[in-house]
C-alpha cells in the first residue's frame, strides 16, 4: 500500500485545500455571536438536514461499523440499527421543541426556567466531556487511516498525523464558525453517501450482483464460518455479554437525540418545521448509508479476508480501505481514503465547534459574565477554547489509537444519554422538574457513566480493553448504558421531589408555549 502513497495524499490535499478556502469564504461574512454559532439560521431544512447526516456519519460509521461487520458479521450490523432507529425520537419528541425554545447550546433549553448559573455550568461541563469522548474516538480513526495509507507502523509516526488532524480541524472552526463547518458537513455528506454508494455497486457487480454470493464468500473467508452470518457472535456467547448487547442498543438508540453537537444543529434552520424536515432529510440519507455499510463489510471479508484485515495497521477499522483497494486499485483507495479522512476532519470540527461555543456562550457569557458580555469577546473566547479543546483531543487521540472506533463513539453515546436525555424530557414535559433535579440528573447521570465505564471490562482486563494488561474491572458491562441512563432519570426524579424549590409557572408556561410556537426564540 505504501506505493500508493502519493495518490492517496494528492486526493486528500486537494479535498482539504478546497473546503479550507469555502471555510474561508463563508467565515469571512460572520458578523454576530448568531452567524459564528447558528450560521444565522440561514439554512434549509434539506440543507441542514445533509448536514446533519454529515456530522452524525463520522469515522466510527465508515470505518468502524464496517470493520465490526467484517470481523464479527451479523452483530457488527447492529450498530447501524441502532443508529438509524435513533433519528425517530430525535424527530418525534426533540427536533422541534428544542429549536424553538434555545438560541445556540443545549444550556439555552436547560436553564430556561432554571437558576441560570449552576445549570448552565452544568450543561457546558457535560458538553465538553462527551464531545472530547467523541472526538477521540474520531482521532483514533484517523490515526488508523492515515497508518493504511503512509504504511506507518510506529505509535510515534501516527502520533504526528492526528496531530496534524487536529491542527487542520480547528483551523476549520477559526475560519468558518457554524456556517463555514455546516458547508464542509454538507460537501462531505454527499461525497461520502456518492462514495459508499458506487463501492457497494462495484462489489456487488463482481459478485453478479447477489448478496447471497457475497454472504457466501464471506463465510468461507473466517474462521467463523457460516456463524458469522449468525447473532451471537459478539454478543450472544453469555447472559453477560446479551446484557452487554442490551446496554449498548439502549445506549445507540437514546444517545443521538442528546448528543450536543447534533442538538446545536436545529439552530441553523429559521423554524420549526425546517428543523423537522432536517431530521426526514438526515434519516433516509442514513439509512441509506448503513445498508451500503452490510454490503462494504461483508464485501470487505469475501475479498479481503478477516486475517487481513485485523493484521493491517489500523486493525478492524482498515476495512473499507482495504476493500477499495481490491476493487478499484489505487486511485478508488485514495478516494475512498480521502473521503473517509474527510469524514473526520468535519465530524471534529464541528464537535470542537459545539465544544469551544457551550463554554464561550454558557459560562463565559452568562456564569462569569451574568448576560453582560460583549458578542465580540464572547466569539474570541469560543476561538480560544477551540484551541484548548483541540490539544486535548489530540492528546486523547492518541492515547486511544487502535481501538475500534465505533467501540470508542458508542461510548459517547452513552454519556450523552445518561446526562442530558433525562433534563432534555425533564424540562419539556415535566411542570415540576427544578433546578436541583437537573443538577441531579445532569451529574448523576455523568458521573455514574464515567466511574462504572473507568472500571468496565472496556478499559481494563480484556484483550480489546484501552489497557489490556492490567485488570481493575469488577463492572461487567462494556457499555454501561442499562445502568447509568435509567440511574439519570431517577436522580432527576429524586432531586425535584426531595428539594424544596418551587419551580417558576409563569417560566414553565412560557417555555410550553414557546416550545409549541417558536415566539420569542430570538430566531427568525
Amino acid at each position: 500500500m505504501g506505493g500508493n502513497t502519493a495518490i492517496n495524499l494528492g486526493v486528500f490535499g486537494v479535498f482539504v485545500l478546497i473546503t479550507l478556502y469555502i471555510v474561508y469564504r463563508a467565515g469571512s461574512r460572520n458578523a454576530t455571536a448568531s452567524d459564528y454559532y447558528a450560521a444565522g439560521s440561514s439554512f434549509s431544512g434539506p440543507q441542514n438536514g445533509i448536514a446533519l447526516s454529515g456530522d452524525f456519519l463520522s469515522a466510527a460509521s465508515f470505518l468502524g461499523i464496517s470493520g465490526s461487520i467484517a470481523v464479527n458479521g451479523y452483530d457488527g450490523f447492529l450498530y447501524s440499527i441502532g443508529w438509524v432507529v435513533s433519528w425517530l425520537l430525535g424527530l418525534m419528541i426533540i427536533s422541534e421543541r428544542l429549536r424553538n425554545t434555545g438560541r445556540f447550546t443545549l444550556g439555552d433549553v436547560l436553564a430556561f426556567r432554571m437558576r441560570q448559573r449552576p445549570v448552565r455550568a452544568a450543561a457546558a461541563n457535560v458538553t465538553l466531556v462527551i464531545s472530547l469522548f467523541y472526538m477521540i474516538a474520531q482521532m483514533a480513526g484517523a490515526g488508523a487511516l492515515m497508518a493504511l495509507l503512509l504504511d506507518v507502523h510506529s505509535k510515534a509516526g501516527q502520533a504526528v498525523i492526528i496531530a496534524v488532524v487536529g491542527i487542520v480541524m480547528v483551523l476549520y472552526v477559526l475560519m468558518g464558525g457554524m456556517k463555514g463547518t455546516t458547508w464542509v458537513q454538507i460537501i462531505k455528506a454527499v461525497f461520502l453517501i456518492m462514495c459508499v454508494t458506487l463501492l457497494t455497486v462495484f462489489l456487488l457487480g463482481k459478485f453478479g450482483f447477489s448478496l447471497s454470493a457475497i454472504l457466501e464468500t464471506a463465510s468461507r473467508n473466517t474462521p467463523l464460518g457460516p456463524e458469522v452470518l449468525e447473532p451471537g457472535v459478539r454478543y450472544g456467547g453469555t447472559p453477560t455479554s446479551r446484557l452487554d448487547f442490551l446496554s449498548l442498543a439502549l445506549a445507540l438508540v437514546l444517545g443521538t437525540a442528546s448528543l450536543p453537537h447534533v442538538l446545536m444543529r436545529f439552530y441553523t434552520v429559521p423554524n420549526a418545521r425546517e428543523a423537522r424536515r432536517s431530521v426526514v432529510w438526515a434519516t433516509w440519507m442514513m439509512a441509506t448509508f448503513y445498508l451500503c455499510t452490510l454490503v462494504i463489510g461483508f464485501g470487505a471479508l469475501a475479498l479481503v479476508g478477516a486475517k487481513d484485515i485485523t493484521s493491517a495497521p489500523g486493525g478492524e477499522n482498515s476495512a473499507a480501505p482495504l476493500l477499495a483497494y481490491e476493487v478499484g486499485g489505487a486511485v478508488l483507495l485514495g478516494v475512498v481514503s480521502a473521503v473517509a479522512f474527510a469524514t473526520i476532519l468535519a465530524v471534529v470540527a464541528g464537535l470542537t465547534l459545539t465544544a469551544s461555543a457551550s463554554f464561550a456562550h454558557d459560562v463565559y457569557a452568562n456564569v462569569i459574565k451574568r448576560g453582560q458580555a460583549d458578542p465580540r469577546s464572547e466569539v474570541k473566547v469560543a476561538r480560544l477554547t477551540a484551541v484548548a479543546v483541540g490539544l486535548l483531543a489530540i492528546a486523547g487521540g492518541i492515547a486511544a489509537n487502535g481501538q475500534n472506533v465505533a467501540f470508542l463513539v458508542a461510548l459517547a453515546f452513552a454519556l450523552a444519554a445518561s446526562a442530558n436525555l433525562s433534563t432534555i424530557i425533564y424540562t419539556m414535559f415535566w411542570k415540576r422538574f427544578n433546578t436541583p433535579g437537573t443538577l441531579w440528573a445532569i451529574y448523576g447521570g455523568l458521573g455514574s457513566c464515567i466511574v462504572l465505564l473507568a472500571f468496565s471490562p472496556a478499559v481494563s482486563g480484556a484483550k480489546s480493553s484501552i489497557f489490556p494488561d492490567v485488570d481493575f474491572a469488577w463492572f461487567p458491562l462494556s457499555n454501561p448504558g442499562l445502568v447509568s441512563i435509567p440511574f439519570s432519570f431517577l436522580c432527576g426524579y429524586l432531586g425535584t421531589v426531595l428539594s424544596k424549590e418551587k419551580p417558576d409557572p409563569v417560566k414553565q408556561a412560557e417555555m410550553e408555549v414557546r416550545s409549541l410556537t417558536g415566539i420569542g426564540s430570538g430566531l427568525r
